[in-house]
């Protein structure tokens, strides 16, 4: 395993981070304790959950799943550079959600009981919350740091100006600031080339793709049909107003002589900003799949043709949309 810098940190994670936002919706609790052994038996230690995520299944119930692996013990904490997420609803009442130094107190400390663990290494905010001030928020991450709850301070789904007002803001500080950014990014979904990425490469921060396969779009999603597996009615509509691209896309892919979502993945890692792309998979077996995309190459002619089929927005700002 080719560990990766995140951003500009002396620490080091697995170019693929495990995501976990199937479990309990989608995996079982056993299942799910597959995936996470079998990711370490992969060398992959870099696994990413919310507060938030299987909130149907119960408040929190992601986390917990998560935390009772850890609670097996043999060394699994202490391998797994572990990030959650804070800002979403957990409650009924006002300050359950968002980002008051209340609710970053609040919820970290329900994380942490939940993770069963004594610290968060990545503790990200899984929105921006205009309504609190920068002095507010970093002062309460700063007190979680001085107290040993977490390490270090993500962001996700933030603009590139959000990047930069919360660093400068830090930087007065003399605070570490934000060290990674976790956005939706992907062949089919390149906004971010604008803005966020040169923020963050400007900033040094790590860049944490989330949908790298654009909702299984990017996954060989007409040969799926094919096999008769289904997919969501969202997807399907979807597909329908991009299948001349798919169609292409596909295409290439056979042509390559790797599966869809192997390109997907490796068109991501080949990118200098991106430190590891999320991966969520429902089964064991998909892990492997992803895993093989470390091995892709994709040679300038390929990376030339996947951005005739999936054009950017032209670069970064202003010169994307100013000439």
């Amino acid at each position: 395993m080719d560990y990766r810098h995140l951003g500009r940190l002396g620490l080091r994670v697995s170019p693929l981070c495990l995501g976990t936002m199937n479990f309990g919706p989608q995996a079982s609790e056993p299942d799910s304790h597959a995936i996470m052994d079998h990711a370490l038996e992969l060398g992959i230690n870099f696994f990413d959950t919310a507060n938030v995520y299987g909130q149907h299944k119960g408040v929190g119930a992601t986390e917990t799943i998560v935390g009772n692996w850890f609670a097996k013990g043999e060394g699994r904490r202490e391998k797994v550079v572990l990030a959650t997420k804070v800002y979403s609803e957990m409650g009924s009442w006002p300050n359950e959600s968002r980002l008051s130094a209340l609710n970053i107190r609040r919820a970290c400390d329900e994380s942490l009981r939940r993770l069963q663990t004594d610290h968060i290494d990545l503790y990200q905010m899984h929105h921006v919350y205009r309504e609190a001030t920068w002095d507010e928020i970093w002062q309460a991450f700063e007190t979680l740091v001085q107290q040993g709850k977490i390490l270090y301070v993500g962001s996700s789904n933030f603009a590139g100006w959000h990047i930069a007002k919360a660093n400068e803001a830090a930087r007065s500080r003399h605070f570490l600031g934000l060290v990674s950014e976790q956005c939706i990014y992907n062949l089919a979904e390149r906004t971010v080339e604008m803005d966020v990425l040169p923020a963050c490469e400007d900033y040094g921060l790590g860049v944490i793709p989330w949908s790298p396969l654009w909702r299984g779009l990017l996954g060989g999603v007409l040969d799926a049909g094919k096999s008769g597996r289904r997919s969501s009615s969202m997807v399907q509509t979807k597909l329908e107003q991009v299948r001349p691209q798919v169609e292409a896309y596909e295409k290439f892919c056979a042509e390559l002589g790797h599966p869809p979502a192997e390109v997907a993945l490796a068109w991501l890692l080949a990118n200098p900003v991106v430190t590891a792309p999320i991966v969520g998979p429902r089964m064991v077996d998909q892990l492997d799949g992803a895993m093989r995309a470390l091995d892709v190459e994709l040679d300038g002619a390929a990376m030339k043709r996947l951005d005739e089929i999936w054009p950017g927005p032209g670069g970064p700002a202003p010169e994307a949309f100013a000439w």
